[in-house]
């Protein structure tokens, strides 16, 4: 009997109190089964294999996942929750019913059984094993991407589907690069739509920061509550990227109060991250309840702020008596700030001061409830992302605490996890535990080559190349290309990862890191073996590739003329921020950045890669060098002609583009519903009212 769940998960904490923790199921269950615990964050290859296996017999899947296999680990029943007995829930069948029977059939018909699982096995790698390799395609497989995931966008609150609703940042990036190639300005809005409908609403922690899993409304207004350290990782990187390309200071108010939440109440003291709060909170009484920690009474709120604030906190948040979550309030955020200024008889100005000051109380007083649980596992993949988030906005927005906490953190992976060339997966206080599966290497060298191009330190450049030997080594197949999840172990299959999902997959990131190691070391075996592994994966996708859209993201920076960028100090005293934050205010994703000062530092710079070679800062200035395939443009010290430089687009070849409004919008109903603004491509500003 395998139960597969992880530590934040609200649903396996229940089903663990009212199953694994009742004396008559837990002794049924050890006198039939072997029981095994799996921790999915720890073993994600055992996880994917056997929810392919819930998948395959129930159509769906989630956590807690519930299997049960022959001794030769073989599956022939799985699901997700169940109650604990008859009628729970409104259930017809609980746990310890179906239980017994599955025993009843076992023992009446032993053989029926293993060559149901055997038969279920043979579905299973079917189920997973990678198409035949073809050729990479062309921009049209982007394109053909971006027009399917629009048939699913909600155009009233954003995101894609109905609920519940997943941030999902890698299908928001691959839009943003659409919208770089084509100047259309509805992928644009399709984005900022999300974006604002999920900083403004409950999934987005109004008092605290930071952004909850998943919500379980179309309206991003309830969340399931746990907040994990890969959605907070990849939603700095998508907003970064909106603030770029729109200079909307809500957006980088967004990345910063994210940034600042991880730093503030997931960092651990080593350096490295944790991996998740949970959704559950303790409860007076003995027991634990979803949210608690973050919603609020009326009464609570009237406590503990002065009339005025506790007056326009409602207002804004449109707390009532009732709540809008079990009897509490969860926070939203309308941003209609003038029917609210004039309701309360204040100028907008006003009202966000009051609303800011509140907020301010209020994390004071959540501070000393009873908080929910952290998971301090230290995972390095997920740290990994982490880094190139930190790295990323402390670059773009000249923040040294961003990049110092990334550096931080990688130091502790390479000094805690990584040795002899192989990467552990997991730090749990003083000890290391699990070998490093492709996640752990593809996400831990994404997040330092990022780090390298913050800091110039060449120590994580060589990190991002020692990590690529390894997975070269122990996990590329020779044979077709593309990455295993894991080293060969006996396992029922062997999975090469290829579904973008709430985390991307592990080939998808290895492929952009091997682009971008080719663009800064020349080597062009990298960029060989990214052909190989993108060709493992042409076929989905050429297709339309729906389910790869970080992996789109990485055929986009293949398909173009990626911008080798140098810059060049006369000395260490010279100041090269003015020109560094030109390029961090810039939406340039297909681009590498080498910093060096003339002298020693590039000279060590130029061992790892040509393109520092014979750059000079021009008349003893910081100067910058914009490259495509090592051909520059005209060298420059002043930052607006840099910007112009890097702002540069090569729009795709051969590719015939229909705007995604005249194909999408009338189907939605779109000339219907107003809008509170949208970007004007020509004009390159935002405008307030329908498109």
């Amino acid at each position: 009997l395998l139960s597969v769940g992880y530590a934040t998960c609200h649903w396996c904490h229940v089903m663990e109190r009212e199953s694994f923790e009742d004396d008559e199921i837990a002794r049924f269950i050890n006198e039939h089964f072997i029981a095994i615990k799996v921790d999915r964050e720890r073993r994600p290859d055992v996880d994917n294999v056997y929810m392919t296996s819930v998948r395959i017999l129930t159509g769906g899947g989630g956590w807690p996942m519930t299997v049960v296999m022959t001794p030769a680990r073989e599956p022939f029943f799985g699901g997700t929750y169940f109650p604990p007995r008859d009628g729970v829930r409104g259930s017809r069948k609980g746990f310890l019913t179906i239980l017994h029977e599955i025993v009843a059939e076992y023992e009446a018909d032993k053989q029926a059984v293993v060559s149901k699982a055997s038969a279920l096995s043979r579905r299973i790698q079917r189920a997973v094993r990678p198409s035949r390799p073809v050729g990479v395609p062309g921009a049209e497989a982007v394109v053909a991407a971006v027009r399917g995931r629009s048939r699913s966008f909600d155009w009233e609150h954003g995101g894609f589907g109905a609920r519940p609703k997943f941030p999902r940042p890698v299908n928001l990036e691959m839009f943003l690069r659409y919208y770089r190639r084509t100047a259309d300005p509805e992928a644009l809005w399709m984005v900022t739509r999300t974006l604002d409908k999920m900083a403004d609403g409950g999934l987005h922690d109004q008092v605290g920061g930071g952004f909850h899993r998943y919500s379980v409304d179309r309206q991003w207004l309830i969340p399931h509550f746990e907040k994990m350290l890969y959605d907070n990782a990849q939603l700095i990187g998508v907003y970064l990227e909106a603030w770029q390309i729109t200079s909307d200071p809500y957006y980088k108010e967004i990345v910063v109060r994210t940034c600042d939440y991880v730093l503030r109440e997931m960092r651990d003291p080593s350096g490295g991250f944790w991996s998740a709060t949970d959704a559950d909170s303790p409860a007076p009484g003995g027991h634990y309840e979803e949210g608690l920690f973050f919603t609020w009474t009326q009464a609570e709120i009237n406590d503990a702020l002065p009339p005025e604030q506790a007056q326009a906190i409602a207002a804004w948040h449109g707390v009532t008596a009732r709540g809008n979550f079990e009897g509490r309030n969860h926070f939203f955020n309308p941003r209609l700030s003038a029917p609210v200024a004039a309701q309360l008889g204040v100028s907008e100005k006003e009202l966000a001061e009051r609303v800011r000051a509140g907020h301010r109380l209020l994390y004071e007083v959540r501070k000393v409830r009873q908080p929910p649980l952290t998971d301090d596992k230290v995972i390095a993949g997920w740290n990994g992302l982490m880094i190139s988030a930190l790295a990323r906005a402390g670059l773009a927005l000249g923040n040294q605490r961003y990049i110092d906490a990334a550096g931080a953190a990688a130091d502790f992976i390479l000094e805690k996890l990584y040795h002899n060339g192989r990467l552990s997966r997991v730090a749990l206080g003083s000890r290391t535990s699990h070998d490093g599966v492709l996640d752990d290497y593809a996400f831990l060298a994404y997040g330092m080559i990022d780090l390298f191009e913050a800091t110039a330190n060449v120590k994580y450049l060589t990190a991002a190349v020692a990590l690529h030997k390894t997975l070269e080594n122990e996990f590329w197949d020779p044979k077709e290309g593309g990455y295993w999840m894991a080293t060969a172990e006996d396992l029922l299959v062997r999975e090469k990862p290829d579904y973008d999902g709430a985390r991307p997959a592990g080939n998808s990131v290895a492929i952009g890191n091997l682009l971008r190691l080719h663009e800064i070391t020349q080597n062009q075996k990298y960029r060989t073996m990214a052909e190989r592994a993108m060709g493992t994966f042409g076929l989905p996708l050429a297709r339309g590739g729906a389910g790869l859209p970080k992996m789109m993201a990485a055929l986009d920076f293949y398909l173009d003329a990626p911008k080798q960028v140098v810059v060049v100090k006369p000395n260490r005293q010279a100041d090269n921020r003015p020109l560094l934050q030109a390029l961090g205010r810039t939406y340039v994703p297909n681009r590498v950045l080498l910093s060096v000062t003339e002298g020693t530092q590039q000279d060590a710079m130029a061992e790892v890669s040509a393109l520092v070679k014979g750059k000079v800062a021009r008349d003893g200035k910081v100067t910058a060098y914009v490259c495509k395939r090592q051909v520059c443009l005209k060298p420059t010290s002043d930052p607006d002609e840099f910007i112009r430089q890097l702002s540069a687009v090569d729009p795709w070849d051969g590719v015939a583009l229909e705007p995604l409004f005249n194909e999408v919008a009338p189907k939605r109903g779109l000339y219907d519903k107003p809008r509170e603004r949208h970007w004007d491509h020509r004009s390159g500003r935002w405008v307030r009212g329908p498109l």
